[in-house]
């Protein structure tokens, strides 16, 4: 699953990416380890603009009976979007985009596990794909929440994990926020492991496996000793 991952540029940086041109009014910090649970900044297109917000991590259909099933919801699978109740009616019409700059994800090295950051060699901003819904609690709260599509990992993360995050490519966010496309089997191109050449990844400190750790040493590399 993809469990944790950073967005540690600054807004302008963020809002230029995505060609957003108001005044975002919430505040907004770098993050180096972003975990399920939290709010995430998350990009929708409104029909006429991308407006950037925030969301939930931990997808609430609108159907739920409560705020549990989210911890089973943090990842959707990309190969049954269209066969799980959740997922189903987010992929049709509530599709976004989830800014990140690297994941983390643990690799098995014997008797323990060693976290991994996994970015692009550019070390640019890059778009996960998201779905959203947003779910009316019984006391009339509004909660909207997302979950990160993933896939079948690439050469580089299969060496890591068994699953990654869908990274769309640039030219493919436009289509991807388009609530005008309903017509899912256009996205399911879409929906396939980004090219492992265009990858890398590093050893990283421990750290990142406690969720009060959000700072820059979570993505300093670590020298392992061979």
């Amino acid at each position: 699953m993809c469990g944790r991952y950073t967005i540690t540029v600054m807004l302008e940086e963020l809002l230029l990416r995505y060609d957003i041109y108001y005044k975002y009014p919430s505040k907004y910090s770098p993050k180096y380890n972003v975990a399920p649970g939290q709010m995430v900044m998350a990009i929708v297109h409104d029909g006429e603009k991308n407006r950037l917000g925030e969301l939930r991590w931990g997808l609430i259909p609108e159907w739920a009976n409560d705020e549990k099933i989210a911890y089973q919801t943090l990842n959707a699978r990309s190969e049954t979007l269209s066969d799980k109740p959740a997922f189903r009616t987010p992929f049709q019409r509530k599709r976004c985009l989830i800014p990140a700059d690297s994941f983390y994800e643990w690799k098995g090295t014997g008797k323990q596990k060693q976290p991994m950051r996994i970015m692009l060699k550019s070390k640019g901003i890059f778009s996960m794909a998201g779905l959203y819904d947003t779910w009316v609690s019984p006391d009339g709260a509004k909660i909207s929440t997302c979950t990160v599509v993933t896939t079948a990992p690439n050469e580089l993360v299969a060496d890591i994990h068994d699953r990654m995050p869908v990274i769309l490519p640039r030219e493919a966010e436009a289509a991807w926020l388009d609530r005008r496309i309903t017509n899912t089997e256009v996205l399911r191109p879409m929906l396939k492991p980004y090219p492992a050449e265009e990858m890398i990844a590093y050893p990283v400190s421990g750290r990142v496996g406690n969720v009060r750790n959000d700072d820059e040493s979570c993505i300093e590399e670590l020298s392992l000793l061979l």
